[in-house]
Protein backbone atom coordinates (compact mmCIF):
# COMPACT_ATOMS: atom_id res chain seq x y z
CA UNK A 1 0.00 0.00 0.00
CA UNK A 2 2.79 2.77 1.06
CA UNK A 3 4.39 1.86 -2.58
CA UNK A 4 1.30 2.21 -4.31
CA UNK A 5 1.05 5.30 -2.79
CA UNK A 6 4.33 6.78 -3.35
CA UNK A 7 4.14 5.70 -7.36
CA UNK A 8 0.60 7.89 -7.15
CA UNK A 9 2.46 10.56 -5.54
CA UNK A 10 5.43 10.78 -7.64
CA UNK A 11 3.13 10.45 -10.98
CA UNK A 12 0.94 13.88 -9.77
CA UNK A 13 4.21 15.49 -8.60
CA UNK A 14 5.89 14.99 -12.11
CA UNK A 15 2.21 16.39 -13.55
CA UNK A 16 2.32 19.23 -11.52
CA UNK A 17 5.84 19.96 -12.49
CA UNK A 18 5.02 19.59 -15.82
CA UNK A 19 1.81 22.30 -15.74
CA UNK A 20 3.80 24.73 -14.02
CA UNK A 21 6.53 24.72 -16.65
CA UNK A 22 4.25 25.13 -19.09
CA UNK A 23 2.24 27.94 -17.16
CA UNK A 24 5.55 29.69 -17.24
CA UNK A 25 6.49 29.43 -20.05
CA UNK A 26 3.22 31.18 -21.28
CA UNK A 27 3.18 34.23 -18.77
CA UNK A 28 1.60 36.97 -19.36
CA UNK A 29 0.54 40.45 -17.78
CA UNK A 30 -3.04 41.83 -17.49
CA UNK A 31 -3.76 44.90 -16.14
CA UNK A 32 -6.11 45.11 -13.00
CA UNK A 33 -6.28 48.73 -12.24
CA UNK A 34 -4.81 51.73 -12.05
CA UNK A 35 -5.43 54.65 -9.67
CA UNK A 36 -4.00 58.58 -9.60
CA UNK A 37 -1.67 59.20 -7.05
CA UNK A 38 -1.30 62.67 -4.49
CA UNK A 39 2.38 63.58 -5.63
CA UNK A 40 3.80 64.65 -8.51
CA UNK A 41 5.33 60.81 -9.81
CA UNK A 42 5.60 57.60 -8.72
CA UNK A 43 9.44 56.58 -8.37
CA UNK A 44 9.05 53.93 -6.21
CA UNK A 45 6.67 51.01 -5.36
CA UNK A 46 6.97 48.60 -2.38
CA UNK A 47 4.35 46.52 -0.68
CA UNK A 48 3.48 44.63 2.68
CA UNK A 49 0.91 42.15 3.71
CA UNK A 50 0.00 42.98 7.17
CA UNK A 51 -2.76 40.80 9.16
CA UNK A 52 -3.91 39.41 6.40
CA UNK A 53 -4.50 42.97 4.42
CA UNK A 54 -2.04 43.80 1.49
CA UNK A 55 -1.09 47.25 0.78
CA UNK A 56 1.07 49.02 -1.53
CA UNK A 57 3.32 52.25 -1.03
CA UNK A 58 3.73 54.40 -3.91
CA UNK A 59 6.73 56.97 -3.39
CA UNK A 60 7.64 60.26 -5.49
CA UNK A 61 9.19 63.45 -5.07
CA UNK A 62 7.80 64.79 -1.15
CA UNK A 63 5.67 62.32 -0.35
CA UNK A 64 4.48 58.39 -0.36
CA UNK A 65 0.89 57.25 -1.16
CA UNK A 66 -0.61 54.31 0.02
CA UNK A 67 -3.05 52.13 -1.11
CA UNK A 68 -4.51 48.85 -0.06
CA UNK A 69 -4.47 45.80 -2.38
CA UNK A 70 -7.41 43.11 -2.70
CA UNK A 71 -7.26 39.38 -4.62
CA UNK A 72 -8.46 41.03 -7.69
CA UNK A 73 -5.82 43.12 -8.28
CA UNK A 74 -7.93 46.85 -7.73
CA UNK A 75 -6.26 49.36 -5.31
CA UNK A 76 -8.04 51.75 -2.75
CA UNK A 77 -6.47 54.97 -1.64
CA UNK A 78 -5.78 54.95 1.60
CA UNK A 79 -3.34 58.12 2.77
CA UNK A 80 -0.91 60.12 1.75
CA UNK A 81 2.28 61.47 3.84
CA UNK A 82 4.65 63.96 3.31
CA UNK A 83 8.68 63.15 3.00
CA UNK A 84 10.84 65.34 5.32
CA UNK A 85 11.27 69.12 4.03
CA UNK A 86 8.70 67.59 1.64
CA UNK A 87 11.53 66.53 -0.44
CA UNK A 88 12.66 63.23 -2.08
CA UNK A 89 12.15 61.60 -4.15
CA UNK A 90 11.50 58.55 -2.08
CA UNK A 91 13.90 55.58 -3.05
CA UNK A 92 14.50 52.28 -1.92
CA UNK A 93 11.36 51.73 0.46
CA UNK A 94 11.33 48.72 2.25
CA UNK A 95 8.98 47.50 4.60
CA UNK A 96 9.66 44.94 7.43
CA UNK A 97 9.05 43.58 10.44
CA UNK A 98 11.36 44.31 13.55
CA UNK A 99 10.47 42.25 17.11
CA UNK A 100 6.35 42.36 16.23
CA UNK A 101 6.43 46.12 15.07
CA UNK A 102 5.64 46.49 11.41
CA UNK A 103 7.86 49.75 9.93
CA UNK A 104 8.32 51.09 6.37
CA UNK A 105 11.83 52.45 5.78
CA UNK A 106 12.69 55.38 3.27
CA UNK A 107 15.57 56.93 1.13
CA UNK A 108 14.61 60.64 0.89
CA UNK A 109 17.34 60.94 -2.05
CA UNK A 110 17.51 65.11 -2.24
CA UNK A 111 16.37 65.54 1.79
CA UNK A 112 19.70 63.12 2.02
CA UNK A 113 17.67 61.52 5.10
CA UNK A 114 16.50 58.02 5.99
CA UNK A 115 13.03 58.11 7.24
CA UNK A 116 11.37 55.22 9.52
CA UNK A 117 7.34 54.91 9.37
CA UNK A 118 5.55 52.75 11.42
CA UNK A 119 2.86 51.08 9.48
CA UNK A 120 -0.46 51.40 11.54
CA UNK A 121 -3.31 48.88 11.40
CA UNK A 122 -4.62 50.78 8.60
CA UNK A 123 -1.78 50.80 6.50
CA UNK A 124 -1.29 54.27 7.03
CA UNK A 125 2.13 55.84 7.70
CA UNK A 126 3.19 57.54 11.36
CA UNK A 127 6.76 58.81 11.34
CA UNK A 128 9.05 57.77 14.34
CA UNK A 129 12.47 58.30 13.48
CA UNK A 130 14.78 60.49 11.50
CA UNK A 131 18.79 59.68 10.28
CA UNK A 132 20.48 62.97 8.92
CA UNK A 133 23.18 62.42 6.30
CA UNK A 134 27.05 62.93 7.58
CA UNK A 135 30.69 63.04 6.24
CA UNK A 136 30.88 59.49 7.78
CA UNK A 137 27.35 57.89 6.70
CA UNK A 138 27.25 58.23 3.22
CA UNK A 139 23.42 58.63 2.94
CA UNK A 140 23.32 61.88 0.70
CA UNK A 141 21.24 61.45 -2.39
CA UNK A 142 20.28 58.28 -0.51
CA UNK A 143 19.09 55.63 -3.02
CA UNK A 144 18.44 51.66 -1.91
CA UNK A 145 17.92 50.05 1.33
CA UNK A 146 18.45 46.60 2.43
CA UNK A 147 16.94 44.99 5.47
CA UNK A 148 19.21 41.84 6.81
CA UNK A 149 18.06 40.06 9.75
CA UNK A 150 20.53 38.25 11.58
CA UNK A 151 20.39 36.39 14.98
CA UNK A 152 21.03 39.27 17.68
CA UNK A 153 19.42 41.98 15.63
CA UNK A 154 18.13 43.48 12.26
CA UNK A 155 20.30 45.79 10.55
CA UNK A 156 19.42 48.48 7.48
CA UNK A 157 21.87 48.93 5.04
CA UNK A 158 22.01 52.03 2.59
CA UNK A 159 23.77 53.15 -0.43
CA UNK A 160 23.67 55.68 -2.12
CA UNK A 161 25.04 58.48 -5.32
CA UNK A 162 27.16 61.31 -3.95
CA UNK A 163 30.49 62.90 -4.00
CA UNK A 164 31.55 60.73 -1.41
CA UNK A 165 29.72 57.53 -1.95
CA UNK A 166 29.74 54.63 -0.03
CA UNK A 167 28.13 51.44 1.56
CA UNK A 168 26.44 52.03 5.32
CA UNK A 169 24.84 49.56 8.11
CA UNK A 170 22.85 50.60 10.67
CA UNK A 171 21.24 48.75 13.47
CA UNK A 172 17.42 49.04 13.68
CA UNK A 173 15.83 49.16 17.27
CA UNK A 174 12.46 48.27 18.29
CA UNK A 175 10.78 51.39 18.03
CA UNK A 176 12.01 51.56 14.76
CA UNK A 177 15.45 54.03 15.38
CA UNK A 178 18.12 53.79 13.64
CA UNK A 179 21.96 53.54 15.30
CA UNK A 180 24.79 53.73 12.90
CA UNK A 181 27.21 50.51 13.17
CA UNK A 182 29.76 50.81 9.97
CA UNK A 183 30.52 52.45 6.56
CA UNK A 184 33.12 51.84 4.07
CA UNK A 185 33.81 54.19 2.07
CA UNK A 186 34.04 53.69 -2.22
CA UNK A 187 37.18 53.15 -3.97
CA UNK A 188 38.50 52.26 -7.10
CA UNK A 189 37.85 48.52 -6.00
CA UNK A 190 34.64 47.93 -4.80
CA UNK A 191 31.60 49.22 -6.84
CA UNK A 192 29.40 51.51 -4.25
CA UNK A 193 29.34 54.32 -6.95
CA UNK A 194 26.09 54.58 -6.79
CA UNK A 195 24.71 51.61 -5.17
CA UNK A 196 20.87 51.29 -6.78
CA UNK A 197 20.16 47.97 -6.31
CA UNK A 198 20.95 45.52 -3.41
CA UNK A 199 20.20 41.80 -2.49
CA UNK A 200 20.73 39.25 -0.11
CA UNK A 201 21.90 35.70 0.02
CA UNK A 202 21.86 33.12 3.43
CA UNK A 203 24.59 30.30 2.38
CA UNK A 204 24.91 27.75 4.81
CA UNK A 205 24.49 29.94 8.18
CA UNK A 206 26.26 32.90 6.43
CA UNK A 207 24.93 36.36 5.10
CA UNK A 208 26.20 38.03 1.93
CA UNK A 209 25.13 41.21 0.51
CA UNK A 210 25.43 41.95 -3.05
CA UNK A 211 25.98 45.59 -4.64
CA UNK A 212 25.73 47.46 -7.74
CA UNK A 213 27.82 49.88 -8.79
CA UNK A 214 25.79 52.47 -11.18
CA UNK A 215 28.37 54.94 -11.74
CA UNK A 216 31.84 52.76 -11.39
CA UNK A 217 30.38 50.04 -13.43
CA UNK A 218 30.38 46.96 -11.90
CA UNK A 219 28.95 44.64 -8.97
CA UNK A 220 30.38 43.67 -5.60
CA UNK A 221 30.05 40.95 -2.68
CA UNK A 222 30.07 41.50 0.88
CA UNK A 223 30.12 39.15 3.88
CA UNK A 224 27.80 40.56 6.29
CA UNK A 225 28.44 39.75 10.47
CA UNK A 226 25.98 38.80 13.19
CA UNK A 227 26.90 42.33 14.79
CA UNK A 228 25.87 44.55 11.54
CA UNK A 229 30.09 44.70 10.07
CA UNK A 230 30.65 43.58 7.02
CA UNK A 231 33.99 43.23 4.47
CA UNK A 232 34.64 43.05 0.91
CA UNK A 233 34.72 39.75 -0.78
CA UNK A 234 35.13 40.40 -4.22
CA UNK A 235 34.14 42.69 -7.15
CA UNK A 236 33.66 42.08 -10.91
CA UNK A 237 33.46 45.08 -13.42
CA UNK A 238 32.04 45.52 -16.93
CA UNK A 239 33.01 44.77 -20.08
CA UNK A 240 31.87 43.59 -23.85
CA UNK A 241 32.01 39.81 -23.58
CA UNK A 242 30.62 37.92 -20.51
CA UNK A 243 29.03 40.67 -18.24
CA UNK A 244 26.72 43.90 -19.38
CA UNK A 245 27.33 46.60 -16.37
CA UNK A 246 27.50 49.38 -17.33
CA UNK A 247 25.30 52.06 -15.37
CA UNK A 248 24.93 49.01 -13.11
CA UNK A 249 21.39 49.25 -11.79
CA UNK A 250 18.73 46.52 -10.25
CA UNK A 251 20.09 43.71 -8.14
CA UNK A 252 17.95 40.59 -7.65
CA UNK A 253 18.77 36.50 -6.88
CA UNK A 254 17.58 33.25 -6.32
CA UNK A 255 18.33 29.77 -5.39
CA UNK A 256 17.63 26.82 -7.60
CA UNK A 257 18.05 23.15 -6.65
CA UNK A 258 21.20 24.41 -4.43
CA UNK A 259 22.78 27.02 -6.97
CA UNK A 260 22.92 30.72 -5.77
CA UNK A 261 22.61 33.32 -8.26
CA UNK A 262 23.02 36.84 -8.60
CA UNK A 263 20.89 39.19 -11.48
CA UNK A 264 22.13 42.61 -12.39
CA UNK A 265 20.88 44.80 -15.08
CA UNK A 266 21.82 47.90 -15.98
CA UNK A 267 20.39 51.72 -17.38
CA UNK A 268 23.52 51.85 -19.78
CA UNK A 269 24.87 55.10 -19.79
CA UNK A 270 24.43 56.25 -23.44
CA UNK A 271 20.73 56.70 -21.90
CA UNK A 272 21.40 59.65 -19.94
CA UNK A 273 21.80 63.25 -21.35
CA UNK A 274 22.68 65.01 -18.36
CA UNK A 275 26.14 66.66 -19.28
CA UNK A 276 28.67 65.64 -15.90
CA UNK A 277 26.11 63.20 -14.28
CA UNK A 278 28.07 60.47 -15.83
CA UNK A 279 31.61 60.54 -13.82
CA UNK A 280 33.45 57.83 -16.39
CA UNK A 281 32.18 59.52 -19.61
CA UNK A 282 34.60 57.09 -21.55
CA UNK A 283 32.15 54.35 -21.81
CA UNK A 284 31.31 52.32 -24.74
CA UNK A 285 28.14 51.58 -25.85
CA UNK A 286 28.04 47.48 -26.11
CA UNK A 287 24.14 47.26 -26.03
CA UNK A 288 21.53 45.81 -23.49
CA UNK A 289 21.32 42.49 -21.54
CA UNK A 290 20.62 41.31 -18.21
CA UNK A 291 23.69 39.18 -16.50
CA UNK A 292 23.43 36.47 -14.55
CA UNK A 293 26.73 35.11 -11.79
CA UNK A 294 26.98 32.58 -10.05
CA UNK A 295 28.05 32.61 -6.06
CA UNK A 296 30.43 30.30 -5.36
CA UNK A 297 31.21 28.51 -1.58
CA UNK A 298 32.66 31.85 -0.14
CA UNK A 299 30.22 34.07 -1.36
CA UNK A 300 31.75 35.54 -4.53
CA UNK A 301 30.44 36.79 -7.62
CA UNK A 302 31.57 34.54 -10.67
CA UNK A 303 30.26 35.74 -13.93
CA UNK A 304 27.38 32.49 -15.77
CA UNK A 305 25.62 33.78 -18.16
CA UNK A 306 24.18 36.85 -19.94
CA UNK A 307 20.46 36.95 -21.62
CA UNK A 308 21.13 39.94 -24.75
CA UNK A 309 18.71 42.43 -25.88
CA UNK A 310 17.49 41.82 -28.71
CA UNK A 311 14.13 42.63 -31.55
CA UNK A 312 12.07 39.92 -29.54
CA UNK A 313 12.82 41.35 -26.14
CA UNK A 314 12.35 44.69 -24.19
CA UNK A 315 15.57 45.29 -21.91
CA UNK A 316 16.34 48.73 -23.11
CA UNK A 317 17.23 51.00 -19.98
CA UNK A 318 16.57 48.03 -17.11
CA UNK A 319 15.80 50.00 -13.91
CA UNK A 320 14.23 47.03 -11.67
CA UNK A 321 14.37 43.50 -11.50
CA UNK A 322 11.65 41.41 -9.43
CA UNK A 323 11.33 37.62 -8.50
CA UNK A 324 7.60 36.91 -9.40
CA UNK A 325 7.85 33.27 -8.34
CA UNK A 326 10.55 30.36 -7.82
CA UNK A 327 10.47 27.02 -7.18
CA UNK A 328 12.97 24.62 -6.79
CA UNK A 329 13.77 24.62 -10.58
CA UNK A 330 13.18 27.83 -12.10
CA UNK A 331 12.06 31.24 -11.44
CA UNK A 332 9.81 34.00 -12.96
CA UNK A 333 11.80 37.32 -13.13
CA UNK A 334 9.56 40.88 -14.38
CA UNK A 335 12.37 43.73 -15.45
CA UNK A 336 10.82 46.41 -15.56
CA UNK A 337 12.25 49.10 -18.32
CA UNK A 338 12.53 53.09 -18.94
CA UNK A 339 13.41 53.30 -22.23
CA UNK A 340 11.50 50.12 -23.49
CA UNK A 341 8.73 51.66 -21.41
CA UNK A 342 7.53 47.77 -20.57
CA UNK A 343 7.69 44.83 -18.24
CA UNK A 344 9.64 41.85 -19.15
CA UNK A 345 9.08 38.84 -18.20
CA UNK A 346 12.17 36.24 -18.02
CA UNK A 347 12.65 32.80 -17.15
CA UNK A 348 15.69 31.58 -14.88
CA UNK A 349 16.53 27.89 -14.87
CA UNK A 350 18.40 25.83 -12.22
CA UNK A 351 21.17 25.63 -14.68
CA UNK A 352 21.30 30.20 -14.20
CA UNK A 353 19.92 30.29 -17.79
CA UNK A 354 18.27 33.14 -18.30
CA UNK A 355 15.51 33.16 -21.37
CA UNK A 356 12.37 35.47 -22.40
CA UNK A 357 8.71 35.02 -21.91
CA UNK A 358 6.45 37.44 -22.82
CA UNK A 359 6.27 41.26 -22.19
CA UNK A 360 3.64 43.88 -22.36
CA UNK A 361 4.24 47.25 -23.40
CA UNK A 362 2.80 49.66 -20.81
CA UNK A 363 2.41 52.91 -22.18
CA UNK A 364 5.12 54.88 -19.70
CA UNK A 365 8.10 54.37 -18.85
CA UNK A 366 9.76 52.03 -15.06
CA UNK A 367 11.84 54.22 -13.32
CA UNK A 368 12.50 52.02 -10.38
CA UNK A 369 8.88 51.91 -9.30
CA UNK A 370 8.17 48.04 -9.96
CA UNK A 371 6.97 45.49 -7.08
CA UNK A 372 6.11 41.72 -7.58
CA UNK A 373 3.48 40.82 -4.93
CA UNK A 374 1.78 37.53 -4.12
CA UNK A 375 -1.82 36.87 -2.83
CA UNK A 376 -3.14 33.68 -2.60
CA UNK A 377 -2.01 31.71 -5.32
CA UNK A 378 -1.86 34.87 -7.61
CA UNK A 379 1.15 36.84 -8.39
CA UNK A 380 0.84 40.72 -8.95
CA UNK A 381 2.80 43.28 -9.77
CA UNK A 382 2.68 46.82 -9.32
CA UNK A 383 3.84 49.36 -11.12
CA UNK A 384 4.65 53.93 -11.58
CA UNK A 385 6.27 55.96 -13.93
CA UNK A 386 8.60 59.11 -12.97
CA UNK A 387 6.39 60.83 -15.62
CA UNK A 388 4.62 64.28 -13.70
CA UNK A 389 1.86 64.26 -16.88
CA UNK A 390 0.58 61.02 -15.73
CA UNK A 391 0.55 60.54 -11.76
CA UNK A 392 -0.64 56.73 -11.53
CA UNK A 393 0.02 53.37 -10.18
CA UNK A 394 -1.02 50.56 -11.67
CA UNK A 395 -1.54 46.66 -10.76
CA UNK A 396 -1.15 43.95 -13.36
CA UNK A 397 -1.87 40.19 -12.80
CA UNK A 398 0.48 37.30 -14.47
CA UNK A 399 -1.07 34.50 -15.64
CA UNK A 400 -1.21 32.34 -18.51
CA UNK A 401 -1.24 34.20 -22.19
CA UNK A 402 -4.59 33.92 -23.73
CA UNK A 403 -5.25 33.14 -27.33
CA UNK A 404 -6.41 36.06 -28.78
CA UNK A 405 -6.16 35.03 -32.27
CA UNK A 406 -6.92 37.59 -34.81
CA UNK A 407 -9.09 39.12 -33.07
CA UNK A 408 -8.72 43.10 -32.19
CA UNK A 409 -9.84 45.27 -29.30
CA UNK A 410 -13.30 47.48 -29.72
CA UNK A 411 -12.33 50.31 -27.52
CA UNK A 412 -15.86 52.69 -27.31
CA UNK A 413 -16.58 55.67 -25.05
CA UNK A 414 -19.52 57.10 -24.56
CA UNK A 415 -19.67 60.77 -23.31
CA UNK A 416 -21.89 62.88 -21.97
CA UNK A 417 -21.11 67.03 -21.93
CA UNK A 418 -21.53 69.15 -18.92
CA UNK A 419 -24.65 71.42 -19.50
CA UNK A 420 -22.42 74.58 -19.11
CA UNK A 421 -20.14 73.69 -21.31
CA UNK A 422 -20.15 75.70 -24.42
CA UNK A 423 -20.40 74.97 -28.13
CA UNK A 424 -16.49 75.96 -28.39
CA UNK A 425 -15.37 74.24 -25.53
CA UNK A 426 -17.39 70.83 -26.71
CA UNK A 427 -16.05 70.92 -30.79
CA UNK A 428 -12.60 72.12 -28.81
CA UNK A 429 -12.80 68.48 -26.63
CA UNK A 430 -14.58 66.46 -29.84
CA UNK A 431 -11.35 67.85 -31.97
CA UNK A 432 -8.62 66.57 -29.36
CA UNK A 433 -10.47 63.14 -29.10
CA UNK A 434 -10.24 62.62 -32.94
CA UNK A 435 -6.89 64.37 -33.35
CA UNK A 436 -5.45 61.47 -31.30
CA UNK A 437 -5.50 58.82 -34.34
CA UNK A 438 -2.37 61.14 -35.07
CA UNK A 439 -0.94 61.56 -32.47
CA UNK A 440 -0.65 57.78 -31.34
CA UNK A 441 0.58 55.45 -33.57
CA UNK A 442 -0.87 51.81 -32.13
CA UNK A 443 -4.99 53.62 -32.92
CA UNK A 444 -5.09 50.98 -35.91
CA UNK A 445 -8.82 52.79 -37.08
CA UNK A 446 -11.05 55.30 -35.55
CA UNK A 447 -14.72 56.79 -35.60
CA UNK A 448 -17.24 58.83 -34.36
CA UNK A 449 -20.49 59.90 -34.25
CA UNK A 450 -23.54 61.85 -32.41
CA UNK A 451 -26.30 59.88 -30.64
CA UNK A 452 -29.21 59.28 -32.94
CA UNK A 453 -31.22 56.13 -30.79
CA UNK A 454 -34.68 56.98 -30.27
CA UNK A 455 -35.47 54.28 -27.92
CA UNK A 456 -34.54 56.49 -24.85
CA UNK A 457 -31.67 54.85 -22.82
CA UNK A 458 -28.93 56.58 -23.77
CA UNK A 459 -28.88 57.84 -19.62
CA UNK A 460 -28.03 61.71 -21.64
CA UNK A 461 -24.92 60.08 -23.60
CA UNK A 462 -24.50 62.18 -26.63
CA UNK A 463 -21.54 61.24 -28.29
CA UNK A 464 -18.97 58.11 -29.14
CA UNK A 465 -15.84 57.22 -30.06
CA UNK A 466 -14.69 53.70 -30.97
CA UNK A 467 -10.93 53.08 -31.02
CA UNK A 468 -9.71 49.85 -32.72
CA UNK A 469 -6.42 48.23 -31.31
CA UNK A 470 -4.29 45.42 -32.89
CA UNK A 471 -3.36 43.81 -29.32
CA UNK A 472 -2.89 44.60 -25.78
CA UNK A 473 0.19 46.37 -25.64
CA UNK A 474 -1.10 49.10 -28.27
CA UNK A 475 -3.95 49.70 -25.84
CA UNK A 476 -1.54 50.47 -23.12
CA UNK A 477 0.48 52.78 -25.41
CA UNK A 478 -2.79 54.77 -26.10
CA UNK A 479 -4.20 54.47 -22.49
CA UNK A 480 -1.03 55.60 -21.18
CA UNK A 481 0.10 58.30 -23.84
CA UNK A 482 1.30 61.96 -23.56
CA UNK A 483 -1.62 63.17 -25.58
CA UNK A 484 -4.24 60.63 -24.22
CA UNK A 485 -3.48 61.93 -20.66
CA UNK A 486 -3.24 65.90 -21.67
CA UNK A 487 -6.81 65.20 -23.62
CA UNK A 488 -7.65 64.29 -19.50
CA UNK A 489 -6.23 66.68 -18.32
CA UNK A 490 -7.46 69.63 -20.71
CA UNK A 491 -11.10 68.36 -21.66
CA UNK A 492 -12.10 66.49 -18.88
CA UNK A 493 -13.42 69.20 -16.87
CA UNK A 494 -15.99 69.75 -19.54
CA UNK A 495 -17.77 65.88 -19.09
CA UNK A 496 -20.63 65.26 -17.27
CA UNK A 497 -20.24 61.63 -17.20
CA UNK A 498 -18.57 58.75 -19.23
CA UNK A 499 -18.82 54.93 -20.46
CA UNK A 500 -15.77 53.11 -21.57
CA UNK A 501 -16.25 49.82 -22.82
CA UNK A 502 -13.73 47.21 -24.42
CA UNK A 503 -14.30 44.05 -26.43
CA UNK A 504 -12.45 41.67 -28.45
CA UNK A 505 -13.81 41.36 -32.21
CA UNK A 506 -13.03 39.37 -34.89
CA UNK A 507 -10.77 41.75 -37.87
Amino acid sequence: MKTIKKGVFLVALLIAQISIGQNIDDLMLYRKDFKNISGKNTVSVTSYEKDGSHYVYAGGIGDVDVYSLDADGKLTPISNHKLHMEKGPSRGMVADNINGTDFLFVANKHGNVIETFKILDNGALERVSLVEDTDETHLGVAITLQVIHMKSASYLFIGGLEETPGLSSFKIHDDGKLTHVMSMKDDETIHTDGIIGMFVHKIKGKTYLYTGGFQDNGVSSFRVYDNGKFKNVNNISDNTTDRYLTGAYPVTGATLDGNHYVVVGHRHHKYYKRGGFIKRPDFVYHGDGVSVFKVDKKGALIPHFVLKDDENTKLQGQTRIEIVSTDNNEAVLAVGTRDDASIQLLKLDKEGILSPINYLETGFSIYYGLRSHKIGDDNFLIAGSFRSDLRKVASYKIAPKIDRGDKVIKHIVHLKYKEDASEEQINAAVNAFIDLKNKIPTVADFEWGLNDSTEGHTKGLTHTFVITFNDEHAREVYLFHEAHIALLNNYAAFFADAVVMDYWAEK
